[in-house]
């Protein structure tokens, strides 16, 4: 009886691990915006985090904009880490619904490499981390996405053609230089791409994809 309800907490746990991963990621980075001391691109002597002006970058620093020592660092980086890690298990746990073993392989190591990147954001290595681990995640995300066209999940397809856009247009911004609405823009393409994440973690199987693969292959001469 004690090895059975230890093996349903175990499956249970694996079953939401993502989920629990992220949760624990946004506790954390909300943490790290109520110690963080001040200063934004739009008035550097403002007092404490500004979710319309201040960058999630901003917690990262040593220092915040207005000079003083940031102690919202470690509750920052303690976020991404277990940030990186949810998505990084995410992209595991997907390719093995993914029929086709090439693309399966590339959204979960392209996948993975993008979150060890995406870590490094977190350091003086800022810039460069976020153009290489973005175009990493969205190259991933990319695959995901023509496997979703290619199944009868139609409100997915939805979300998938959203998030892209959302995330484009954020790193679109943020090359441009477009700065004035970048840190809210930041945060919606946060929010979006954590719930499209969620979304195919959870309402997708293995099942949807392997109908397509089926198709494609009795279509074969």
């Amino acid at each position: 009886m004690r090895y059975n309800h230890c093996l349903r907490c175990n499956q249970m746990l694996k079953k939401h691990a993502v989920l629990l991963g992220i949760l624990l990621s946004l506790s954390l980075l909300v943490i790290a915006t109520l110690h963080y001391p001040g200063g934004s691109q739009i008035d550097k002597n403002s007092i404490g985090y500004s979710w319309r002006n201040n960058y999630i970058s901003n917690l990262f620093a040593e220092k915040a904009v207005n000079g003083s020592a940031n102690t919202s660092r470690f509750w920052a980086i303690s976020g991404m880490i277990f940030l990186s890690a949810s998505f990084a298990l995410f992209f595991a746990e997907f390719s093995k619904r993914i029929p086709t073993k090439s693309a399966a392989n590339l959204v979960k190591y392209v996948g993975e490499l993008g979150m060890i990147f995406a870590f490094l954001i977190a350091t003086s290595l800022h810039d460069i981390m976020v153009t290489i681990s973005s175009t990493l995640f969205l190259i991933s995300l990319f695959y995901i996405t023509v496997f979703v066209f290619k199944s009868k999940l139609n409100w997915l397809k939805l979300s998938c053609t959203l998030g892209l856009i959302t995330f484009y247009v954020t790193l679109y911004m943020y090359g441009s230089g477009s700065l004035k609405y970048l840190p809210v823009m930041q945060k919606v393409n946060f929010a979006t791409t954590i719930v499209l994440i969620l979304s195919l973690h959870y309402f997708t199987r293995k099942e949807d994809f392997e109908l397509v693969a089926n198709k494609q292959k009795s279509k074969t001469p």
